[in-house]
């Protein structure tokens, strides 16, 4: 039994791989992982949620370049490695984008950058109060006049537009991880108990699938995101929420099938519990079709958050989500900035279809049939 099994796996993993799609669609969604891990590393702006404006310099063109002055802060909170990994830079200081600027015996004077046609504004800074007093004037300007490059320009703050995407990925794949994690729990526990009982438990339970299978998907969560509150998690559990019922009719109908075979019949003759018989001997053969339900409600649930932040009732500001970045910048496309708009589109769009493709491959993959 345990050869046919390993026999049965290699099998599907050897069809997978033949898939070329299938195994590009799995390495690009394994690289979007790595990133939304080490968005703060990748991130040039490593400020929490990127959130450092610049409004002298919004909706700049990519690979726009400027001149900056960095403020150091009196005392700056530093988070532990750790928590910086995960959260970014709780305090950076304050970046000032300068044309140019010089020392004087006690101060530092700037021209602060404008864009043309407008006035030069000038800005002195006295060197004794703004940086540490340990530091020579080379020293200071070493360390806090620099040179920062935007690879994809600035948004309609000034935030560097490379930064807001980075760490977007990571809200588009753990609401997807959640969302799923959470129909999984539901749905195949309710499926499985509809699916082997039977009877009023499985009415009961159809009539719950049919009522919430009845409720567009979005209004559902716009209600559920509405009862629980604007916010992060909020979002998370309201997806979650309104994708079990898929998972819990497909787990229903394979129970019903797997459950009159032969050893389902022989382990209740042994007395085992039907706890046992559903978890160690009904559910690990149904669960082919689920593996494949779950690639598809991943690429539905970013859909959704994403449609959600559009709205404005998703995951809030600062907070960089790719659906709000369309939100913000969608006017932007009739303005000649169309990639402020266009590249979290295509970022949605490349992912979405990452998962559809995968789970089009792990369906042809476990199919036995062929």
């Amino acid at each position: 039994m345990a050869k046919t099994a390993k026999s049965l796996t290699h099998l599907a993993l050897h069809k997978f791989k033949n898939n070329l799609w299938g195994v590009l669609s799995f390495y690009f969604i394994l690289l979007c992982a790595l990133i939304a891990i080490f968005a703060y590393v990748l991130a040039p702006d490593k400020s929490a949620n990127a959130n450092q404006m610049h409004l002298s310099i919004h909706s700049m063109s990519p690979g726009f370049s400027v001149k900056m002055l960095k403020i150091p802060e009196e005392i700056e909170e530093e988070n532990s490695k750790i928590k910086q990994l995960f959260y970014g830079k709780k305090s950076i200081g304050e970046e000032i984008p300068i044309t140019d600027y010089v020392f004087k015996e006690e101060e530092l004077a700037v021209e602060l950058y404008t864009r043309e046609g407008l006035e030069t504004i000038h800005r002195e800074f006295i060197i004794s109060e703004n940086f540490p007093a340990e530091l020579s004037i080379e020293e200071i300007e070493n360390q806090f006049i620099y040179k920062k490059t935007f690879l994809l320009g600035t948004d309609k703050y000034g935030r560097d537009f490379l930064s807001r995407i980075l760490i977007g990925t990571r809200i588009s794949l753990f609401i997807g991880f959640i969302a799923v994690l959470i129909s999984l729990v539901i749905g195949i526990t309710l499926g499985a108990l509809a699916g082997f009982y039977g009877g009023k438990v499985d009415n009961f339970i159809m009539w719950l699938i049919n009522v919430t299978w009845s409720i567009p998907t979005l209004l559902l969560v716009i209600a559920m995101t509405l009862a629980l509150g604007k916010g992060f998690w909020q979002v998370f559990i309201a997806v979650g929420l309104t994708m079990w019922v898929e998972v819990a009719r497909v787990v229903r109908g394979q129970v019903m099938g797997v459950k009159e075979l032969q050893y389902i019949t022989a382990a209740k003759a042994l007395g085992y519990k039907n706890l046992k018989i559903i978890t160690q001997h009904i559910l690990p053969n149904v669960m082919a079709p689920v593996i494949v339900i779950s690639a598809a409600n991943f690429a539905s649930a970013i859909l959704v958050e994403s449609g959600l932040s559009f709205l404005g009732i998703g995951a809030q500001p600062p907070i960089p989500s790719w659906g709000a970045m369309i939100k913000e910048h969608y006017s932007y496309i009739v303005l000649g900035k169309a990639y402020l708009a266009i590249i979290p589109g295509l970022a949605i769009m490349s992912l979405v279809l990452a998962f559809m493709l995968i789970g089009n491959a792990l369906r042809d993959a476990l199919d036995v049939k062929t």
